[in-house]
């Protein structure tokens, strides 16, 4: 999950990272097959033993500290959403269509969307119509 914030430049390639090693199911596969086809001779050393379910417990930690921070990131940047709620922002020109630059106007609506992403309503200061769902990082600029 992404999460915006103004002022920060978001791409069109994801900057989520990817689970580099292997996931909780397939470590638990891997220490069962392991189990199951040792050499009742030579079984697993218990050095060895406890290393691995050390692993797996650092494992479901961090998925657990992963989950908490995403979903603390996503309440932080809905609350600097409403907080943005009648002030004057500057929104860039990717927002606004890409030709004519950058728009200024009032935050008139916060939506969340069921992703949890915050979008903005913003009322143009001149001119006519409304800027639905602007991101929060495309806000360039805030003022009273």
């Amino acid at each position: 999950m992404a999460v915006d914030a103004i002022g920060i430049v978001s791409s069109s390639t994801s900057a989520t990272p990817q689970n580099v090693g292997i996931s909780e199911t397939q470590f638990l596969q891997l220490l069962l097959k392991q189990l199951q086809f040792q050499d009742p001779t030579k079984p697993v050393d218990n050095t060895q033993f406890v290393a691995q379910l050390a692993q797996f417990s650092a494992l479901q930690i961090n998925q657990e500290v992963s989950d908490q921070m995403g979903t603390s990131l996503t309440v932080q940047a809905g609350q600097q959403a409403i907080g943005l709620m009648g002030k004057k922002v500057t929104v860039s020109s990717a927002a606004t269509g890409g030709s004519g630059g950058s728009a200024t106007g009032t935050v008139t609506a916060v939506t969340i969307t069921s992703s949890g992403d915050a979008q903005l309503t913003v009322t143009p200061s001149s001119g006519s119509g409304v800027l639905n769902n602007i991101k929060l990082s495309d806000v360039t600029q805030v003022s009273q």
